[in-house]
């Protein structure tokens, strides 16, 4: 029994079949039951295995990330699933927690699945550890690193041109005090946000100030702990721009703390626009990454160089994704007296 007499008797096409199988919120209730029924009345269940010695293929995609916690990850990998479901295809999820040894595991582990092409979504990874790819024919697609070439693609996130655009809207409500609250340096995500805000400064011809730039761990206690140094350093900003969302949430309770309001004190803006930023008090501004555009240009990246008719060796390309600023509530115009700020935001005695 095959997929094709399933399909002939639920009076659909082979693609639905495969879809309903493997769970796909792409067909109605209503069809999905008809193909149930089928399956069920030819008592059809696919051997995966079997399956994979057939083509040679284990239609298994490997999915890297940084920080299962953070819930940009989660919501990237749902969207990544979603699209692979469709096609017919299992994601095997690996989490690093920005950890190089984890990292080592993770490519060991698909390895051992034989995964058909990984998706790394997370920070650099060694040159060695890429030509294990490289050595078996397995396509990567990377996120912000590398570069494209044989096997290998990347998906390109404009992150300096994001920070600009928090710079410019906050610049355009009169802040000229603006502080940063970085991620961890050593990732390229992460530095080029600390970069673009660099630029942006010696753009607008505003002064570096080192006292208002404090480098955190993309989670929300760092960008809490990073916002109680700024305050704690007699300086006195009017807004920050911190590197994720979770930063953001995080200095938003220092900043509470200090009895200062957003935003008639202090603005803030995040990036990323997860789900929870538009639940705040009050509500985040921030840079949306489209987590369904990123997803889906990894899966396309991957799935293209599978294909038969795809040209060996395959030569990967460059996707290119730019951030989009979500103007919510924690922003709005330099505080009328700087005063009361400044009392407030040093530390007591």
């Amino acid at each position: 029994m095959n997929i094709k007499a399933v399909a002939r008797r639920a009076g659909v096409s082979t693609a639905t079949v495969s879809r309903t199988i493997n769970g796909s919120d792409k067909v109605t209730p209503k069809t999905a039951e008809k193909v149930r029924r089928a399956v069920e009345a030819l008592q059809f269940y696919p051997d995966t295995n079997a399956r994979s010695l057939g083509s040679g293929r284990s239609s298994l995609y490997g999915l890297i990330i940084s920080d299962i916690t953070n819930p940009f990850f989660p919501e990237l990998v749902k969207a990544f699933e979603d699209i692979a479901v469709e096609h017919g295809q299992e994601v095997l999820v690996a989490n690093t927690n920005y950890d190089p040894a984890r990292m080592e595991s993770c490519v060991t582990r698909m390895m051992q699945r034989k995964v058909d092409g990984v998706a790394i979504m997370t920070s650099e990874m060694e040159d060695r550890l890429i030509r294990v790819f490289n050595h078996r024919n397995i396509p990567l697609v990377f996120m912000d690193v590398g570069a494209p070439g044989p096997g290998v693609s990347r998906v390109r996130v404009d992150h300096a041109a994001g920070v600009a655009l928090s710079m410019d809207h906050l610049i355009g409500l009169g802040h000229r005090k603006i502080a940063f609250i970085s991620g961890p340096l050593d990732l390229f995500s992460a530095r080029r946000r600390f970069e673009g805000f660099l630029e942006s400064l010696d753009r607008h011809g505003l002064k570096r100030d080192p006292a208002m730039i404090e480098e955190a761990n993309h989670r929300a206690d760092g960008g809490h702990d990073a916002m109680k140094r700024i305050l704690d350093s007699g300086a006195t900003p009017t807004a920050i721009v911190a590197s994720n969302d979770l930063t953001a949430i995080g200095a938003m309770g220092a900043i509470h703390e200090r009895g200062l309001r957003i935003p008639e004190d202090i603005s803030i803006v995040g990036y990323d626009d997860i789900q929870l930023s538009a639940y705040t008090q009050p509500s985040l501004t921030t840079l949306r990454l489209p987590r369904a555009k990123i997803a889906n240009a990894a899966f396309r990246a991957l799935y293209s160089a599978l294909q038969p008719e795809a040209k060996k060796p395959f030569v990967g390309q460059d996707y290119d994704i730019q951030p989009t600023l979500i103007l919510r509530e924690s922003t709005g115009p330099i505080p009328r007296g700087e005063s009361k700020q400044t009392r407030k935001g040093k530390p007591s005695n």
